[in-house]
């Protein structure tokens, strides 16, 4: 019996004490492997389910302000010159016509001021109109609200010789062209 002790003793215990070592860090090693590729899937479900709300969120906003943009559309693609002659006219027409009047309306074919340094097509527009001061504010306030393609280049206010209360407006614009 003394004989085969050394072999039921490596092959009786400590080899399968080593096989059940092997396969319980194997079961251990492939569980944490389980568990972090769960942890990360998770992640990345947060993350998809994150970026989907977004997208649906974008989406809506996009489809409630689509009208907005075919109107932006509409109104870069006629010509400036005359989108600003019928502007104008809409915004003289619910003005008292005694506290404004246009004196010049000019579109030079040149461009100037960023125009000049930009890729983008632009043209200036001069307007010159006589008026009181907050009647002329607001006419060019929603001018500039109605056609943002404008920016103001010049402005010069001086007070009217004929009458105390009206000032002359000169204004230039670089009207930015699609």
């Amino acid at each position: 019996m003394n004989l085969y002790r050394q072999t039921i003793t490596l092959f009786g215990i400590i080899v399968p004490v080593i096989i059940a070592a092997v396969i319980i860090g194997g079961c251990y090693f492939l569980r944490s492997e389980m568990i972090a590729s769960f942890n990360n899937k998770q992640l990345n479900y947060k993350s998809y389910e994150q970026n989907r709300i977004a997208a649906l969120d974008v989406e809506t906003q996009v489809v409630r302000n689509r009208p907005h943009l075919d109107r932006w559309n509409q109104s870069f693609s006629q010509e400036t010159a005359s989108a600003v002659t019928t502007n104008l006219r809409e915004i003289f027409s619910h003005l008292p016509p005694k506290e404004i009047q246009q004196t010049s309306f000019e579109r030079t074919n040149s461009t100037g001021g960023f125009g000049a340094v930009s890729a983008q097509k632009s043209s200036q527009i001069r307007l010159a109109m006589r008026g009181t001061f907050r009647t002329l504010q607001r006419t060019l306030l929603e001018l500039e609200t109605r056609m943002p393609q404008l920016q103001l280049m010049e402005l010069r206010i001086d007070p009217s010789s004929n009458q105390s209360a009206l000032l002359n407006f000169q204004v230039t614009y670089t009207a930015w062209e699609s």
